[in-house]
């Protein structure tokens, strides 16, 4: 179809026409970062956290009153857990997987460093790892008389006593953080340091170990299991999926029984934690959902308006073709190519502004570039979206009988 004469016509009516490229272009652009955000928390909710989520249990609890021995009451509890039926492993734990709370560490793989290479979680307590159920994949886990207690690794280090026997020397680390520490290198048997006074020795590497708190997702596997014990009152408990219930109700009978001055800070399943620690990622998507649902309906509605005007003022024109031989399958095409032709404008106009939101959101909140693929992806939709809205009143356009020729003249 020739389209000068739609062009023709589209300069008749420049101010309509130009609201319609401008909502479309709009659109394209707002659409195209909305999607590609959506996609990022859609990652992110679904990270891979390299524990047995659905094995474990989480329980925290907090004194009343005067505290007992820590070291005593740490150990008669997890005694306590252990004889629970279906229990396969327990760990005193200081922070957890998608936890929140965590301590951390600036890491250098040389003491005489200005700045820290990496900031990574250290997982405390004895056998944490082994009871999160994190895959060993070189090396092997922290053995038992490697283990120190806490309070004397703190005292051993505020006295600057870098090679005392009370201090940890030996760690295990992920495969993500030993390779942004040594890329391409063999981590096992390699020395680290926390800050610039505590060598650590790499003696295992896990294939993966999300950290309790998440602000940089490409750093979410800078972890690292240190051989400290910890008397915290927090409790990782591993069992059957199909008894977590069970055990859970059992476990705090059993640990009140042993202190009834004490109360239950948390206790949950690791699916549950999972699902808190992601409920604003989960109602952002839905938000972003929302309003890409928004925009193309609203831009749809704007077509069908649009095209519908256009029909109304054009009823003669229409009847005048119709009447010099063009069919109806000519009227339709007429009115589907000059939607065609807006939207494409639009869509072009909108890849630009795309671009440059997506280049503010990098600037200003350390997003990633927009792949490249979300432009034509955006711009197909735009199109089928533009041809659906415009086909109503293409389609009473084309049914418009030549006789309204004669009955407006």
């Amino acid at each position: 179809m020739d389209i000068l004469p739609i062009l023709s016509t589209l300069r008749r009516h420049k101010i309509t026409a130009l609201l319609v490229i401008l909502e479309i272009a709009l659109t394209c652009a707002i659409v195209c970062n909305a999607v590609f955000l959506i996609s990022q928390r859609i990652d992110r909710i679904h990270m891979p956290s390299g524990i047995a989520e659905h094995e474990l249990l989480h329980i925290e609890l907090a004194n009343i009153g005067a505290k007992a021995d820590e070291k005593a009451r740490t150990a008669a509890d997890m005694a306590a857990i252990r004889q629970i039926p279906g229990v396969t492993a327990v760990a005193a734990v200081e922070q957890v997987p998608f936890g929140n709370s965590s301590n951390n560490s600036g890491i250098k793989i040389d003491p005489k460093q200005n700045k820290s290479t990496l900031n990574a979680t250290n997982y405390f307590g004895e056998n944490v790892a082994e009871t999160l159920g994190v895959q060993l994949v070189a090396g092997r886990f922290l053995q038992s008389d490697e283990y120190v207690d806490l309070e004397d690794a703190i005292k051993a280090f505020a006295a600057g006593e870098s090679n005392s026997k009370a201090l940890p020397h030996s760690v295990v680390i992920t495969q993500a953080m030993a390779e942004r520490l040594w890329p391409g290198q063999q981590a096992l048997g390699k020395q680290l340091y926390m800050g610039s006074e505590l060598p650590l020795t790499v003696v295992g590497l896990m294939k993966t170990l999300v950290r309790p708190s998440i602000w940089d997702d490409s750093a979410a596997q800078y972890s690292m299991v240190i051989p400290i014990r910890v008397n915290s009152g927090q409790y990782v408990i591993r069992t059957a999926p199909q008894d977590r219930d069970r055990v859970l109700k059992t476990a705090l009978e059993k640990l009140k029984l042993i202190n009834p001055n004490r109360v239950v800070l948390k206790k949950r399943t690791w699916d549950e934690v999972r699902e808190k620690f992601f409920q604003n990622d989960r109602a952002m998507t839905g938000l972003l959902v929302g309003v890409c649902i928004a925009l193309l309906v609203v831009t749809a509605l704007g077509i069908v308006g649009l095209g519908s005007f256009w029909v109304a003022q054009r009823r003669r024109q229409i009847g005048v073709r119709r009447a010099l031989g063009a069919t109806r399958r000519h009227i339709l095409h007429y009115f589907q190519t000059e939607n065609f032709l807006l939207a494409t404008i639009g869509i072009a106009i909108g890849m630009v502004l795309a671009y440059g939101i997506n280049l503010f959101l990098m600037t200003h909140y350390e997003l990633p570039r927009l792949p490249a693929i979300y432009f034509p992806v955006g711009a197909v939709l735009l199109w089928l979206i533009g041809q659906a809205a415009v086909l109503g009143p293409a389609m009473r356009a084309a049914a418009v009988p030549p006789v309204v020729a004669t009955r407006s003249v």
